[in-house]
């Protein structure tokens, strides 16, 4: 629900506002559209995990989300770095403060799924008798999640210009 109603402050604000986005706003499609290709194939990354823990293999299923781990930091680098570049900031106008809402907070989802893969990892890797496949199953859904929306965000912001 919160990114729905993120998504409906963005078109809000388009309809409202001509030019949209404002002059001078470019993003650096060639990186971006790279990160985005690597977190999607994250999802086929943390499937794996999930495989490895349905049968029972714990260490590889641990060995997947950590490569998951890593393409979501991968991801997130380059968001920090696509911030760090653009030339508009948060306070310029309603596309930045849009903008720096809708990535920022998906950020945040990201550093979460990070945190709950760490979380995984650990509660599977010792002694704990929690069922390793459907624990693993269930981080993978919120990580399909946290991949969906960035699709979505991506196809709003840098391609539905």
């Amino acid at each position: 629900m919160f990114f729905a109603g993120l998504f409906g402050a963005y078109f809000t604000l388009r309809g409202l506002n001509d030019p949209w986005p404002p002059d001078g706003v470019e993003f650096e499609m060639v990186t971006t559209s790279l990160a985005t290709l690597v977190l999607v194939a994250s999802s086929g990354a943390i499937h794996m995990a999930v495989v490895a823990a349905q049968r029972g293999d714990r260490r590889s299923s641990i060995r997947w989300l950590g490569l998951t781990s890593l393409m979501g930091a991968v991801f997130l680098c380059n968001l920090v770095f696509e911030w760090t570049q653009a030339e508009f900031r948060l306070d310029d106008n309603s596309f930045g403060s849009i903008f720096f809402l809708m990535t920022g907070f998906h950020g945040l989802h990201v550093v979460g799924g990070l945190v709950f893969m760490g979380a995984v990892a650990v509660a599977i890797a010792g002694r704990s008798r929690a069922p390793a496949g459907e624990t693993v199953h269930v981080c993978a859904y919120y990580w399909h999640f946290v991949d969906v929306v960035w699709v979505a965000m991506f196809a709003t912001i840098y391609l539905l210009r």
